[in-house]
């Protein structure tokens, strides 16, 4: 990758990113390495894993990082999260969730503890300088918030710092009471890069344009976002009559009428509280112009389900995902190379680039 990519700071200056940016395969492919690789990713609640000596096999991002990871907890009730790959040549340890003692690879038996520690292999006696430490399994970083568990690969930034601006907001919710309904939740097919579906989520700015009803629930002109290192809060206040948070006394916000929480964490994760629980969205790159975005809903107060700006969420969504395609489409041009950021309006989105250039122009 020859190019670099340069955000200016001041977003009143600025740029977005070139349109190249969308359009580049070998940028595509370099993001795996110098993004996703060296952020978090969110892989799911503890109620994986309900039971001490029970694991759980996964693929994390499937179709683009296709990672095979392995969620265990193990007899004395901790989490860890370990390469489900063995280190001898490579087979996949655990197919399926379950109850083990240890882990045992089924092509030539292997065996490693449950923290991951190789043990045993048979007919390896004559082996020299056996075992060294990399025939232990890799174990990933593992953070959560309530019931929610993210890992990182190899993190350039500490997660703690992203927990700690979400709690200050969201800290009162009791989110292990929070209860996963499936049927609420859907996978959704976008004919679009995804950066361009976070370009969209960060900003409020088209809210009048594109949401008819979520505009007449939220109040625009009141509409705030806030910057932090590798995160960012829009916050919705609410129109008169719209359900609202019932906030706590000594609560940042206590006193206004807060109808919603929208956190984006860098680089594809969003987590949207509203009053009736938590709607997840995980944006999961297929290739340079299609992605999967995941709608995990969480409902705490079922009695507010419809109501505010947490109600026709499928609704929001086709009408995002119908722009979105529209400016994959218009960034095929050859007369379009980059915009300009709107000052008072994108600077979640001049955010999200700046940290995309920072990554992608890292040389280590």
């Amino acid at each position: 990758m020859g190019s670099k990519f340069f955000i200016d700071p001041d977003i009143t200056k600025a740029e977005t990113m070139p349109a190249s940016f969308y359009r580049d395969q070998e940028v595509f492919e370099k993001l795996k390495e110098k993004v996703f690789l060296k952020s978090w990713q969110w892989i799911g609640s503890d109620e994986l894993v309900p039971l001490p000596n029970h694991v759980h096999p996964f693929v994390l991002l499937d179709h683009f990082l296709t990672e095979p990871m392995l969620l265990i907890r193990n007899a004395s009730d901790q989490l860890s999260c370990l390469t489900n790959v063995c280190t001898h040549r490579g087979n996949i340890i655990a197919n399926q969730p379950g109850k083990v003692t240890k882990l045992l690879c089924a092509y030539h038996g292997r065996r490693f503890s449950q923290n991951g520690t190789f043990e045993f292999m048979p007919e390896f006696q004559q082996a020299q300088d056996f075992p060294r430490a990399c025939d232990d399994l890799h174990k990933f970083e593992l953070k959560s918030l309530g019931p929610h568990l993210f890992v990182g690969m190899r993190p350039k930034f500490d997660f703690d710092s992203v927990l700690k601006v979400m709690e200050s907001r969201i800290g009162f919710l009791p989110l292990d009471q929070f209860k996963f309904e499936s049927v609420l939740s859907k996978d959704y097919l976008i004919n679009a890069h995804w950066a361009l579906y976070c370009d969209n989520y960060l900003e409020g700015f088209h809210i009048p344009f594109v949401h008819q009803d979520l505009n007449n629930t939220l109040d625009y002109g009141s509409y705030t976002t806030e910057i932090y290192d590798y995160c960012n809060l829009q916050i919705g206040y609410a129109q008169d009559g719209v359900e609202v948070f019932d906030l706590p006394v000594g609560h940042p916000d206590y006193g206004k009428k807060v109808a919603a929480y929208f956190y984006w964490i860098f680089p594809n994760m969003m987590f949207n509280f509203y009053p009736w629980g938590l709607s997840i969205n995980i944006v999961k790159p297929i290739s340079i112009n299609k992605t999967k975005v995941s709608f995990l809903t969480y409902v705490w107060d079922e009695s507010k389900l419809d109501k505010g700006a947490g109600a026709l969420l499928d609704k929001v969504e086709r009408e995002d995902e119908f722009v979105v395609e529209g400016v994959q489409n218009g960034i095929r041009s050859s007369f379009y190379q980059a915009g300009r950021f709107s000052p008072t309006r994108e600077k979640g989105v001049h955010h999200f680039q700046s940290l995309l250039a920072t990554f992608l122009n890292d040389l280590n």
